[in-house]
C-alpha cells in the first residue's frame, strides 16, 4: 500500500541565488494532515498506504515529513490545514472545493466482494444474485446504499447494515464503518457480497484466508429516478487555497514520480483504472 521504493528527486536550480532559499524550504517539515486511526490510510504507526505516499512526497521534496493527527474526516480540513496546523491532505476528492487539488495520482473505484468458491454472476447492479442474496454489506451513504434503493433491496438490508455499527445512533457522532469487518463479513460467510470503495478494501482481501474475488463495479450506474450514480472517482492531494507554490510543487512530484506512486498501489492491491480522457 514499499519503503525501497521511496527515493528523492534531484531538483535543478535556475541560479545560485536560488540555493539559500531552496536549502531553506527543504529543511522545513513538510506537515501533513494524516487519520490518527483510519485504516488503510493511515494511522499513528504509520501503517497505512497514505503514511508511505506522505513519506515518498517528502523524500522527492527533500523535507522530512511530520504528521498533524485528525480523528473525525468531517471536519478535519476545516480544523487542520485551513488553521495552517499542517500543508497537506493525502487522499482528496479531485475538485474538492475546500481546497487546491493537484493532479490525480490514481483513479479507483468501487468493487463486488464475494468468495471464490461461491463462483457468484457478478458483473453490475443488474446480476441476478443481488437480488437473491441474504445479506449485502455496504456503507450507508455511499453510491452502493443509492443502488441498494434502486433494485428494491435497501429495506430488507436495513437491519444487516445498522448490525454492522452495533445499532450506534448517528446522530452528532462519527460513526465508522470498519473496512476491515466488512470484508471478513464476507470471508467468514456472515453475508455472500460486499460492495465496498475498492481502495478501502484491498489490503484486508489481499489478506484473507478465504480466497476472495473482487470484481470492478461499472460506472454506468443510474439510480431509481434515472440519474446517474458514480461509482469510478479520481484522488488527489490538497493545499490550502493561497499555497499554489506547494500545489506546483507537488504536481510536479506526481508527475515526476507516477510509476513509483503506481507501484505502490499496486503493492497495496487497489484496482486502478484509467482517468476518464479530458473534455
Amino acid at each position: 500500500m514499499h519503503i525501497n521504493r521511496f527515493f528523492i528527486t534531484a531538483l535543478c536550480l535556475g541560479s545560485s541565488l536560488a540555493i539559500p532559499q531552496a536549502k531553506a524550504e527543504q529543511s522545513n517539515a513538510l506537515k501533513v494532515c494524516a487519520a490518527e486511526n483510519e485504516m488503510p490510510y493511515s494511522n499513528k504507526a504509520g501503517e497505512g498506504f497514505e503514511n508511505k505516499l506522505a513519506e515518498l512526497v517528502g523524500s522527492a521534496l527533500g523535507r522530512k515529513v511530520e504528521y498533524v493527527g485528525w480523528s473525525d474526516p468531517r471536519y478535519y480540513i476545516r480544523d487542520t490545514l485551513d488553521k495552517g496546523l499542517c500543508d497537506v491532505a493525502i487522499g482528496v476528492d479531485k475538485g474538492d472545493p475546500s481546497v487546491l487539488t493537484t493532479q490525480p495520482y490514481y483513479r479507483s473505484g468501487y468493487v463486488f466482494i464475494s468468495r471464490e468458491t461461491d463462483n457468484l454472476d457478478l458483473e453490475n447492479w443488474d446480476s441476478e444474485v443481488l437480488r437473491k442474496a441474504k445479506r449485502i454489506a455496504v456503507v450507508p451513504g455511499t453510491p452502493p446504499e443509492v443502488m441498494l434503493r434502486a433494485i428494491g433491496r435497501y429495506n430488507d438490508m436495513f437491519n444487516y447494515s445498522q448490525e454492522l455499527v452495533g445499532f450506534k445512533s448517528r446522530r452528532n457522532q462519527y460513526v465508522k464503518y470498519e473496512p476491515s469487518k466488512l470484508v471478513s463479513e464476507i470471508s467468514s460467510g456472515h453475508a455472500e457480497i460486499a460492495a465496498l470503495w475498492g481502495p478501502s478494501a484491498a489490503r484486508y482481501i489481499k489478506a484473507s484466508t478465504e480466497p476472495l474475488v473482487m470484481t470492478m463495479i461499472p460506472d454506468d450506474n443510474v439510480r431509481a429516478d434515472g440519474q446517474k450514480v458514480g461509482f469510478h472517482y479520481s484522488t488527489s492531494m490538497g493545499v490550502r487555497k493561497n499555497d499554489p507554490t506547494l500545489l506546483a510543487q507537488l504536481n510536479k512530484v506526481i508527475e515526476d514520480n507516477r510509476d513509483e506512486i503506481t507501484e505502490l498501489l499496486e503493492e497495496e492491491g487497489i484496482p486502478l483504472v484509467p482517468e476518464p480522457d479530458a473534455p
